[in-house]
């Protein structure tokens, strides 16, 4: 246990090391804002195009945030086969709602939001089902492990079970604290970001943040020792 317990000690560092590598370094600052900026201006000649009637402009912006929408469904669900239901959902509502959207607008905030609507509209119809159905197996925390957080160890086996560790951890907290967690180390959003998506003072996401946190360290240290106690057996 000693030997990983760093490792979980600085769970939300290890997310942004990489970035955090590249912005110290000005010249590859300004590179990365300046691809953002390309990149921004390429979305929104598309989100006009495909407000004119496009369908190649409409496919292109479908495939474009195909990945990330699906990504983020999955990191809050945990559930391949629902992610891939929100994600067809959200790409419909996201073309839907085209002739409301703004082309000077970052996209991927508004897919957040479509996503996290989707996530929840899907959550409220499950709830009713298990209020039916003694069927519900909940959180299908296996489907996590197709994301990976990183690690600077050469153990792929080490690797491969400090995730899954880290995901079913995840997977237990609370969906308030879950879905925050997600927004900030694996989403990388920022307090004013997330607190624009919940609709919530900044204040009250640095607290449930903060709590989060907590708890998180907690079940994966608790997960851990389970697993140390059961290699000495």
């Amino acid at each position: 246990m000693l030997t990983i317990l760093p490792f979980i000690l600085s769970i939300s560092a290890h997310v942004t090391t990489t970035i955090e590598k590249g912005l110290n370094s000005g010249s590859i600052d300004r590179t990365i804002n300046d691809k953002e900026t390309e990149a921004r201006a390429r979305t929104a000649e598309l989100v006009r195009a495909a407000k004119s009637g496009s369908e190649q402009a409409r496919n292109d912006l479908a495939q474009q945030i195909r990945d990330p929408a699906f990504y983020f469904a999955l990191q809050l669900l945990g559930n391949r086969e629902d992610a891939m239901d929100v994600t067809q959902d959200s790409l419909m509502r996201f073309l839907g709602s085209l002739d409301r959207f703004e082309e000077a607008r970052p996209v991927l905030p508004w897919v957040r939001r479509i996503v996290r609507n989707s996530v929840i509209d899907l959550q409220r119809r499950k709830s009713v089902r298990r209020a039916n159905s003694l069927d519900s197996d909940g959180y299908e925390g296996e489907s996590l492990e197709v994301i990976d957080l990183g690690s600077d160890s050469s153990d792929r086996a080490v690797n491969h079970e400090r995730r899954k560790i880290v995901w079913n951890s995840l997977a237990d907290l609370p969906e308030s604290q879950r879905e925050i967690v997600v927004l900030r180390e694996y989403q990388d959003l920022s307090y004013q970001e997330i607190a624009a998506l919940l609709e919530v003072p900044i204040g009250t996401v640095m607290s449930r943040l903060h709590r989060a946190r907590i708890e998180l360290r907690a079940k994966v240290l608790n997960r851990l020792e389970e697993n140390e106690l059961e290699g000495l057996l």
